[in-house]
């Protein structure tokens, strides 16, 4: 039996065994397959109707020391973002109180930094404790954690820390040169060892090949612990940053790159996350379809826009679905 058959007659279940060579197969499934095999594991773990929803907040804007060749927030290189001073903690309040009224169940603050100085955290603690006091779940990406500071934001009461891989370990340096995979990783098993649910995907449409997507998605399948939360996104092109022009990626690659990343993580909430702007309501369907369970809702995504809610509303109504 190929290994694509032997995927196909397997039986959903949650492992953290997946060779790359499985993941790979994923990938090459025939479309249909693929979708019913996403969607059946989905139903068996969600009410496949249902969708969580998120809101960010950039509440510490631009004058980032990475190089993220995708980012506008990066100090390297001239976009339209301008550096800004950590917001105040009532005017970040104020927000998570409007986002709980439109609808979101969690809240998510992010900062550009490359890694958190000490001196911010009370500040940002105060933040998570007030959301979480509103009722809604906090979650936060500030660059890299220490360990000492990851227990000091589980202190204040975060549930989800937020930090992606991007891309595979292969591609990285491709993107991004000053910090390492490793760096990421070593991120996350803070967070972990701290008691934080952990929020990590990555971005397609950075040039990466189909390979690179197998790469990384088999990097988080095969973690310890699947992240609770997996955001797909879909690269929003900035102009002034090294990736703007480059080429749009094909819906359907898309789409099957959440469908694997459903397969692989069966419990985790596969977030449909940035890039849906430029996105028709068909390929969302599709996303749903198969196995995204999580939206980003609000019209700006740190930086950059988002559909606003009302179109997400209605999208919600054609298709049936509901907040989670």
């Amino acid at each position: 039996m190929t290994v694509a058959a032997r995927v196909v007659a397997s039986d959903p279940e949650l492992r953290h065994d997946w060779s790359l060579n499985e993941v790979k197969a994923l990938f090459a499934l025939p479309f249909n397959d693929l979708i019913f095999k996403a969607q059946t594991i989905h139903r068996r773990y969600f009410d496949p109707n249902a969708v969580q929803i998120s809101t960010l907040l950039s509440i510490k804007t631009g004058g980032c020391p990475e190089d993220c060749a995708y980012c506008p927030q990066s100090a390297a290189y001239d976009t339209p973002v301008k550096a800004e001073k950590m917001m105040e903690v009532q005017t970040v309040l104020a927000d998570a109180a409007k986002a709980k009224a439109a609808g979101a169940s969690r809240f998510c603050m992010g900062a550009a930094w490359r890694e958190p100085k000490d001196r911010d955290l009370p500040k940002v603690a105060a933040m998570i404790k007030g959301v979480k006091e509103m009722g809604l779940e906090t979650c936060v990406t500030l660059g890299m954690l220490k360990p000492h500071q990851a227990e000091m934001l589980k202190e204040a009461g975060l549930d989800y820390y937020n930090h992606n891989l991007d891309t595979s370990e292969a591609f990285y340096g491709e993107i991004i040169t000053t910090r390492t995979y490793q760096d990421r990783l070593d991120t996350l098993e803070n967070v972990r060892k701290a008691g934080i649910s952990v929020c990590c995907g990555g971005i397609v449409g950075l040039g990466e090949s189909e390979d690179d997507r197998a790469s990384m998605l088999h990097t988080l399948a095969t973690l310890p612990e699947h992240p609770e939360s997996v955001p797909i996104n879909l690269l929003v092109q900035v102009e002034g940053t090294p990736l703007h022009g480059g080429g749009a990626v094909d819906a359907i690659d898309f789409v099957r790159t959440i469908a694997v990343a459903r397969v692989l993580m069966p419990k985790s909430h596969v977030r449909l996350s940035a890039g849906r702007e430029d996105m028709d309501d068909a390929t969302q369907a599709l996303c749903f379809l198969a196995g995204a369970n999580s939206i980003f809702y609000g019209e700006k995504l740190l930086t950059t826009p988002n559909p606003d809610t009302s179109r997400d509303r209605a999208l919600f109504d054609r298709l049936g679905l509901k907040p989670a």
